[in-house]
């Protein structure tokens, strides 16, 4: 039976682990010099013979694990890099993804709810759907606001969820249920879209140039259809910030897709190379990597630990990994407070 304990990394060690990635990271992932199949790095626990061992290593990640006899010298991660032990873990092929329709009977999150809690379906009205993360609101009080209360009330999701991965335009219809799951405009439009995050992509910028943080987005509704509580979830007690953040800290969440699920964090401070399709790449760095929490359409999910403090907004995955934005850049770059 694994040692749970043997999963986390006290804070010490990790800052030591992640002072060792800060030197690495840019030269690992070099075109030229990045073994075959790596699609990022990060720090983490080192495993061996499927147990963690509660010593800190730097993480390759890679799209998939090869028998050595199937690699070149080249493309072999190396046993040490700097002076951190190594590790490699399988992510397969990240991805931004949008929905896919459900089963039927399988429409809990997807139906259409006023007021609208964490976890629904919601997109911009030319993307199939995601999920609303919760309600925000602003960080500083716009002028001629009463003191102490807001006066703009905001879905918070993804970049790729609310504004159509930099194509959409501030004003846009935001709808819930998202299209896929039956959501029209203008009789299921639950909010219009007002600020977000640009992502960089390769094409056009080469992805060494990438510092993307996050993928994320706001659109103002209405206060009375838009809920904080997140289904199955419930209300954030607060946020942790991102030294707080540590590997091994058990995870839940609720999404369009998948509904209530936990993970562990297996990875901070991951820099990773993300598909968002049509042949657009991009890099982010900063990263939380956990075990498998998600499937397309979960992408906006709000993540807390079980303590119900806010940990990341999720918005990327495949079957071996889900990756997370720390949710203190997306509170810093959208100025939104989030409880």
């Amino acid at each position: 039976m694994i040692d749970p304990q043997k999963a986390i990394l006290d804070p010490a060690t990790a800052q030591k682990a992640q002072q060792a990635l800060s030197k690495q990271v840019d030269e690992f992932l070099e075109p030229e010099k990045s073994p075959a199949n790596v699609v990022g790095v990060g720090y983490g626990v080192k495993w061996s013979k499927g147990e963690p061992t509660g010593k800190a290593a730097l993480l390759a990640l890679v799209s998939q694990k090869l028998d050595k006899q199937e690699l070149t010298a080249g493309d072999m991660v190396p046993k040490k890099i700097g002076d951190m032990d190594t590790d490699v873990l399988a992510v397969g092929q990240p991805f931004a993804g949008q929905a896919e329709p459900l089963e039927v009977g399988v429409q809990t999150l997807a139906e259409r709810s006023r007021p609208a809690p964490g976890g629904s379906s919601v997109g911009h009205r030319n993307i199939t759907a995601g999920t609303l993360g919760t309600c925000v609101y602003d960080m500083v009080g716009t002028p001629g606001d009463p003191v102490g209360i807001p006066g703009h009330y905001y879905i918070l999701s993804n970049n790729h969820v609310l504004a159509n991965s930099n194509s959409a335009t501030p004003g846009d219809a935001v709808l819930q249920p998202g299209p896929f799951d039956g959501g029209t405009d203008p009789a299921d439009r639950i909010a219009t879209l007002s600020r977000f995050v640009p992502i960089t992509f390769e094409p056009p910028v080469p992805r060494a140039f990438h510092r993307n943080l996050v993928d994320a987005a706001v659109a103002e509704g209405e206060f009375h259809d838009l809920k904080r509580e997140i289904h199955w979830v419930g209300h954030l007690r607060g946020w942790r910030s991102r030294q707080q953040v540590t590997v091994g800290t058990m995870l839940h969440k609720t999404g369009r897709t998948t509904n209530y699920t936990t993970g562990r964090i297996t990875s901070t401070n991951a820099t990773i190379d993300v598909n968002f399709g049509n042949g657009r790449i991009a890099r982010f760095r900063d990263q939380i990597l956990t075990t498998p929490m998600s499937a397309p359409g979960d992408s906006g999910s709000l993540v807390a630990d079980r303590d119900n403090f806010a940990v990341g907004l999720l918005f990327a995955g495949s079957p071996q990994v889900t990756i997370l934005n720390h949710i203190q850049h997306v509170r810093s770059l959208l100025r939104v407070e989030i409880f």
